[in-house]
């Protein structure tokens, strides 16, 4: 199992970046592929970005793409998520989310990685607001 504690959630302008952080406990981090997820109010959670368990692959909501950066250190049991030229309308509770289990299981090409309920374990989630 694992446990994951997201921080680095903050108020920001519109235009500015923020990196947030998702810390896990246990030893095998680097079996899980790991998704960041975010859900404003009155709105369904929505995927943003995910990264396989090496980190040699990553895939982004169109929304984020070339905003948004995931990037993880298996050493350190983290993933992050740089965001940069935030807008409005990325003002959300950002969720990571991990999904655990062999190469084949936690390769993107085999499940739908944009949906919640394939991934085993989530954080409390931290709170990002972009003023305009």
């Amino acid at each position: 199992q694992v446990q994951l504690v997201e921080s680095g959630g903050g108020l920001v302008q519109a235009g500015g970046s923020l990196r947030l952080s998702c810390a896990a406990s246990g030893r095998t981090f680097s079996r899980y592929a790991v998704a960041w997820f975010r859900q404003a109010p009155g709105k369904e959670r929505e995927f943003v970005t995910g990264i396989t368990r090496s980190g040699g692959y990553t895939y982004y909501a169109t929304s984020v793409k070339g905003r948004f950066t995931i990037s993880r250190d298996n050493a350190k049991n983290t993933v992050y998520l740089q965001m940069s030229s935030l807008k409005p309308e990325d003002t959300a509770l950002y969720y990571c989310a991990a999904r655990g289990g062999t190469y084949y299981y936690t390769a993107p090409e085999n499940y739908d990685y944009t949906a919640p309920e394939n991934y085993d374990y989530w954080g409390q989630g931290t709170q990002v607001t972009v003023s305009s």
